[in-house]
């Protein structure tokens, strides 16, 4: 076996007359229409081809064997439901609302059945397609709905035996059911999560990607036993066979590859790289898989990197990069046919603003849709982002030529990312690559709750704000208002992730794996699941760990306060050990200056034995807030207290002897709890050091991502993944010359002990909020308490307003570096 890399034709073509562009100032936009569009993590896309709107993170298409119909499952936050699509005309015949889905898809031979997973209701319906209609659909039932935990995935239909397999991701099993009956006449264990699963042609053997177990499992339809397994590599999850069944395509979703199976001797031929350069580090998310109608080439969909990658698969086992296609966001699924190839883009085309974003909500139906106080669509992240259709005829060499320069172009990672950041002036505190000394020797990273730049520093004149939309302005929260003054204010800013699922993993680890990206919306969107994004379930682990595994691995001291451990308890082995035990994870019922006390605590006594972690991780999560439920701490009291313990852990930090050798990055895990008139994704994040350009006002766009590329640099770790690679270090918020002089924490000027009392629809609607966990209450209900809370029962939310990103900074002409 050997591994065949897509990066080959990369480099012929930086080895000719074209190079992949440092980052650089450019003109960002969430206009999905434009010709380029630039992310707000800073990546670009270029979209091919033609193209029609999906729904809500499309997951999964399928063909029927005529070619006829396409058909769609849509399975993100808002309106989950399934698509009819004449593949040939690019037009939409039909759509259906569903309750619950997920994934899985499968045409009847003669096309006149679709059946589709119902998701946590734990059901596959099976829609007649007669008239290019769905009509309405009979319900084949694995088990009774959540919480009890099966969650059907992929679908595999054997007409001829009526036998429809199923495969979970809850219970880890196979479900062999009878379509005429509808009963379940078998069930398997399988041991891991599955995803999709595959019959051979002859229909004896049925293929099973094991998400979470690394390996396909082959199960003998004739006998009913499984028969074995094949290891791939991490996290396989689409497949694709060959006609005659010779050869199995495993796409490897964590390391960005494709196994390439000989079906009859059950052994991996060779490893497709599908990266765009050489590198181990975890980030493409190779998750799609097509082959030409001739199937001498292999489409490989490539989420994270916004491209398909083309193969040459004419001899398996000797597969040679032809080059790369420019997609939309975060492609999923692909298919072709005839001459035209299929994507469906999860994510659509762009980010966008959401000045109408989480505010009073005027209804909320069934489906998850949501409707303003205006009547307009109220711009929740979790389901702002519509898929779209790709429709790209084959491209010529020529074209192919071109459109791999355009998918290098839309990166910024590049080979040379991965080792170097950037060039530094000499004595800059924050290095240029790996290894090079800092005089920062503390790193301090505190982690808060899910809100925008405009819902907190939207009143600020300096920067780019919105104060129609700021709901905890500088009288409630004079210590974030403060430290922008007196550090640096950050008003281009995004978070990587959308919620506080995807969020904490983008924090820790400058990336969400497919599992964690795919699932969310499953809960977010109240149709069951649990919430295992933080270290509770391996599935959703980065391959390589999170942060605290590179500290270990490199032999730094750190410690947790709150992140990812409650009281002393962590599921991370990496962790355990490096709790401080009294600390609480996410609880609202502990007020943020409480969980401050804790650390400030146990920081003096490992200052005294010289023992202070070279980097902690510092949970302030109480500007979730509560909403309006009675007994508990009103949203100003907990936004508040957020405030005043920022303030008291930056002034204690100031005043300690370690102070001039330390520095604290502020980010929220998400900007999900509110509006935002630039993106959806812009948050307020904070740098603050003796080192910090003081009292300046940095536009540069910045990223979760950019902040932990800075945080690896100042303590000698390599990038995590390859966004941190490819980041923007936030180095020019640092200055050569350090002012040492101490933070004063501001009181609070409002009651942090303030209670709800009063009774009214939104104290009544937060009675109904689950407050164990974070993100359990629906968004746009909590947020709507937390704006009537601050404007009145009866406020409306302003009127929308559409913004764009920052153009990118000029250098200041008293810049000292």
């Amino acid at each position: 076996m050997h591994r065949t890399h897509s990066f080959a034709l990369g480099l012929c073509l930086l080895g000719s007359t074209w190079l992949a562009p440092a980052a650089q100032a450019q003109l960002p936009t969430n206009n999905p229409q434009a010709e380029r569009i630039l992310l707000p993590n800073g990546w670009s896309l270029s979209p091919a081809g033609r193209s029609l709107p999906l729904g809500d993170l499309p997951l999964n298409m399928q063909l029927s064997r005529n070619g006829r119909l396409l058909a769609v499952s849509n399975n993100g936050q808002g309106t989950q439901s399934i698509q009819l699509i004449d593949p040939k005309t690019e037009k939409l015949l039909d759509e259906k609302v569903i309750g619950k889905s997920w994934y899985g898809l499968a045409f009847s031979a003669d096309g006149q059945q679709l059946y589709a997973s119902g998701g946590n209701d734990n059901v596959v319906l099976r829609y007649p397609t007669a008239d290019n209609r769905l009509g309405d659909p009979d319900t084949l039932r694995l088990g009774r709905a959540w919480p009890n935990k099966i969650g059907p995935t992929g679908l595999a239909l054997d007409d001829a035996r009526h036998r429809l397999y199923v495969v979970t991701k809850e219970d880890n099993s196979l479900y062999v059911l009878d379509t005429r009956t509808g009963a379940t006449v078998q069930k398997v264990a399988l041991g891991h999560e599955a995803y999709a699963c595959l019959l051979a042609p002859d229909r004896r053997t049925l293929y099973i990607s094991l998400w979470g177990g690394d390996k396909v499992a082959l199960f003998d339809t004739q006998t009913g036993r499984l028969t074995g397994e094949i290891a791939t590599e991490s996290h396989p999850n689409e497949l694709l066979l060959t006609r005659n069944g010779r050869y199995l395509f495993v796409a490897n979703a964590n390391d960005n590859s494709v196994s390439v199976v000989d079906t009859r001797t059950r052994r991996v031929l060779e490893v497709i790289s599908t990266a765009l350069y050489p590198t181990h580090l975890t980030g493409s998310t190779t998750n799609g898989l097509a082959l030409s109608p001739n199937e001498k080439t292999l489409y490989i969909a490539n989420a994270d990197n916004n491209c398909l990658a083309v193969f040459d698969v004419r001899t398996p086992g000797k597969s040679a990069a032809r080059g790369f296609i420019p997609t939309g966001w975060y492609p999923t699924n692909v298919k072709t046919l005839g001459r035209t190839i299929l994507v469906a883009n999860g994510k659509g085309f762009s980010s966008l603003a959401n000045p109408q974003g989480p505010q009073p909500v005027k209804n909320t139906d069934n489906s998850g849709s949501h409707t303003g106080v205006t009547g307009q669509p109220v711009q929740y992240i979790g389901s702002l982002f519509k898929g779209t259709l790709s429709c790209i005829p084959q491209p010529s060499e020529a074209q192919l030529g071109a459109y791999s320069k355009q998918v290098y172009a839309n990166t910024p990672f590049t080979a040379e990312s991965e080792r170097q950041a950037a060039a530094r002036p000499a004595g800059h505190p924050v290095p240029g690559k790996v290894g090079e000394k800092s005089p920062i020797k503390y790193v301090f990273y505190v982690i808060k709750e899910n809100r925008t730049y405009d819902q907190v520093l939207g009143d600020m004149p300096e920067g780019n704000g919105d104060s129609t939309l700021c709901v905890f302005p500088e009288r409630v929260t004079p210590n974030h208002h403060a430290l922008a003054r007196e550090f640096v204010l950050l008003d281009n800013f995004y978070v990587n992730a959308e919620v506080s699922a995807d969020g904490h993993n983008w924090s820790m680890a400058a990336y969400a794996t497919d599992y964690t990206e795919k699932t969310w919306p499953t809960s977010y969107g109240g149709r069951g699941g649990t919430y295992d994004y933080e270290g509770t379930r391996p599935i959703a682990y980065p391959r390589d760990g999170y942060i605290w595994d590179y500290c270990q691995r490199a032999g730094l001291r750190y410690r947790t306060y709150g992140e990812f451990a409650d009281k002393g308890k962590t599921p991370l082995k990496s962790l355990q050990g490096h709790v401080c035990v009294p600390s609480p994870g996410f609880n609202m019922d502990i007020q943020d200056v409480e969980r401050v006390r804790i650390w400030r605590q146990d920081f003096d006594s490992l200052l005294a034995v010289g023992a202070v972690p070279q980097f902690s991780t510092i949970r302030l999560s109480n500007d979730h807030t509560s909403g309006q439920r009675r007994g508990k701490y009103t949203p100003i009291a907990a936004m508040a207290d957020n405030d005043l313990a920022l303030g008291q852990l930056v002034e204690h930090l100031s005043k300690s002897p370690i102070w001039k050798e330390s520095v604290v990055f502020v980010l929220e895990d998400d900007a999900q709890n509110g509006p935002d008139h630039v993106d959806a994704h812009r948050s307020p994040a904070f740098v603050i050091s003796p080192y910090t350009r003081r009292g300046t006002v940095n536009h540069t766009l910045y990223s979760t991502s950019g902040a932990l590329r800075t945080m690896e640099l100042l303590l000698g770790l390599p990038p995590m993944s390859q966004y941190d690679a490819a980041a923007l270090p936030l180095a020019d918020c640092f200055t050569t010359t350090p002012n040492a002089v101490p933070y004063q924490a501001r009181p609070a000027r409002v009651d942090l002990n303030a209670r709800n009392v009063a009774w009214n629809k939104s104290a009544e609607k937060s009675e109904r909020f689950n407050l164990a966990r974070e993100d359990a209450v629906p968004d746009l209900e909590l947020n709507e308490v937390i704006w009537k809370f601050v404007r009145g029962e009866n406020a409306t939310a302003p009127a929308p307003r559409r913004g764009a990103f920052l153009k990118l900074a000029p250098k200041r002409d008293d810049d000292d570096d």
